[in-house]
């Protein structure tokens, strides 16, 4: 069932910015131009906020990225990158994501989860049951398949590569790789920060 849009609603946008950044590269060896891609999925209605999940270094070689949301009027909430004694690193914000979008989901609308994350589905159904529209955007071919069910409606960035990729090929184009049917993504403990803008 499509869902409804119109320039009234207050939208609220969640980026899980590692999943977005990981997903673009794997796939389509590019870069993901997170200003674009807020406007494509605001679709013309009221932003209230969009908030971006990074994780900083130790060499602080990411903060001209960071420096680039804040440009592009996205909020960014930074976390250092853990290193544990035995090499292991954990580089990731489900719980800070789910928290913030409980906590302004009552001045919102919509919510809308940038993430192909399954680890959010009892977010989406905890927002649902109280009453908020709940979308989900990101790349079909690294998504949760339980995600896309459980979103009141999915929009698959990779129909919006000529608009918010950097670097790498049109919509028109396929994929440079895909990620293997079934196979849940990385999630973001897998995943070396962004350091490459």
């Amino acid at each position: 069932m499509p869902v409804i849009k119109h320039h009234e609603q207050r939208v609220g946008i969640f980026i899980d910015t590692q999943n977005m950044y990981h997903s673009a590269r794997d796939l389509f060896n590019a870069r993901v131009n997170f200003g674009r891609l807020v406007e494509e999925v605001v679709a013309e209605r009221r932003l209230v906020r969009a908030v971006a999940y990074v994780i900083r270094t130790a060499t602080g070689e990411e903060k001209p990225f960071f420096d680039a949301l804040k440009h592009a009027g996205i909020e960014t909430r930074e976390k250092d990158l853990q290193i544990f004694m035995g090499g292991g690193k954990k580089a990731d914000w489900d719980v800070g994501l789910v928290i913030d979008a409980i906590r302004i989901a009552p001045l919102l609308d919509v919510v809308i989860i940038v993430s192909g994350d399954g680890d959010f589905v009892p977010l989406v159904e905890y927002l649902k049951y109280h009453g908020r529209q709940v979308e989900v955007a990101a790349f079909r071919g690294t998504t949760a398949t339980k995600l896309v069910e459980a979103a009141d409606s999915f929009t698959d960035l990779a129909e919006l590569a000529s608009e918010i990729l950097i670097g790498g090929p049109s919509s028109s184009s396929a994929p440079a790789r895909t990620a293997p049917r079934g196979r849940k993504p990385a999630s973001a403990a897998d995943r070396e920060p962004i350091t490459d803008f």
